[in-house]
């Protein structure tokens, strides 16, 4: 009778800590965040696709918020792909526009916002990490993965700018991820580490910027808040450098203006990209074996990013021309400049070479 007793005990015990798992869970599950539902994108929406927002967690505890595209009439289980980027841009400019594009050719594709961004969680706002942002990819991934209407071994990722860097990176770390395209590609960590084309690549000139990052950290605890680096220039100075026009082209202006994008109104805490001057992104990009398509156009001032990672991947030194090894892929694309791969108005983005990428590598 006693054993009788114990057992049903133990199992009242399990079934408890059952019932609290799953409360935990439902908690873990639910959103906090504040959701636009109206459409404030600054693209027109397809009418070749379904769309509704989305929220998911990453392993940091951060909230995430995407807009999920999906084919119209579509039936089974799909193909999907995560994307994300530019750097200090929101889901309502490109990377939602390449989400709806490749939901239009038959993938299940979200655009989020990555931590501490947008409609995102994470405190405090406007920080970035070569870690957590990685990490907001494999999240993506996550959720892609246990939706009924995706199969979980096509799932590929799309990064945008300095989100490419950061999609490289989840492509070296998470082999969930079977195929990645990095567009107009930006490794943030190597522009902080050297300038531009290396002019700030010195010693002296690192100590100075991380001089100059403590000495903020102290003002900012001091006064509470987090001071701003300010987005791109507005007004626009004349003598301004071609690449810093092609921005503002895009940000401050109707072609891609958006109120939460850091880029397009007070830009990231000065603070904000701090560990990308210790931690290299790419250090393990020759380890990647999925699929990598690298796209950038032939007159962007960062298109040695792209040269660079393919360098990094395969050991083969190109410059300003396409080029494939094994199954990673450089296409330049000619006469483009850097924000000719954010959106629709010069007709320049490859929707037609990414399908047949993924097509043929998600299946």
């Amino acid at each position: 009778m006693m054993k009788k007793v114990i057992l049903a005990a133990v199992f009242m015990g399990m079934m408890l800590m059952a019932c609290n798992q799953n409360e935990q869970n439902k908690d873990n599950m639910s959103t906090t965040l504040q959701l636009t539902q109206e459409w404030d994108k600054t693209f027109p929406k397809s009418d070749k696709v379904d769309h509704k927002k989305v929220t998911f967690k990453n392993r940091y505890g951060i909230e995430l918020a995407a807009d999920m595209y999906t084919p119209k009439g579509a039936e089974g289980k799909l193909p999907a792909i995560a994307v994300s980027g530019p750097f200090g841009a929101v889901k309502e400019q490109s990377s939602g526009l390449y989400a709806q594009h490749m939901a239009e050719r038959g993938f299940i594709a979200i655009a989020f916002d990555p931590s501490f961004t947008g409609e995102s969680g994470g405190e405090p706002r406007r920080m970035a990490s070569p870690d957590i942002n990685t990490e907001d990819f494999l999240a993506a991934v996550d959720f892609l993965s246990v939706q009924d209407n995706v199969d979980p071994e096509r799932i590929g990722i799309i990064g945008i700018c300095g989100f490419g860097g950061m999609a490289v990176n989840a492509a070296a770390l998470d082999l969930r991820i079977k195929a990645t395209v990095a567009s107009t590609m930006y490794d943030m960590t190597k522009v902080s580490v050297e300038g531009y084309f290396k002019s700030e690549d010195s010693k002296e000139q690192r100590m100075e910027k991380r001089r100059a990052m403590a000495a903020q950290r102290t003002e900012d605890y001091k006064s509470g808040t987090y001071k701003r680096a300010g987005g791109v220039i507005d007004p626009l100075p004349e003598d301004a450098p071609f690449f810093v026009k092609d921005y503002y082209d895009y940000y401050k202006t109707p072609r891609g203006y958006h109120e939460r994008s850091g880029n397009s109104t007070d830009g990231w805490n000065v603070t904000g990209c701090q560990s990308f001057l210790n931690q290299p992104l790419l250090a393990w990009a020759h380890e990647i074996e999925s699929p990598v398509l690298l796209i950038h156009g032939e007159k962007a001032h960062s298109r040695y990013f792209s040269e660079y990672a393919f360098e990094k991947m395969t050991g083969v030194h190109v410059e300003g021309v396409s080029k494939t090894v094994g199954n990673k892929e450089l296409m330049i694309i000619p006469g483009a400049v850097h924000t000719d791969l954010y959106d629709d108005k010069n007709g320049m983005i490859p929707y037609d070479k990414m399908e047949s990428f993924f097509k043929a590598n998600l299946k």
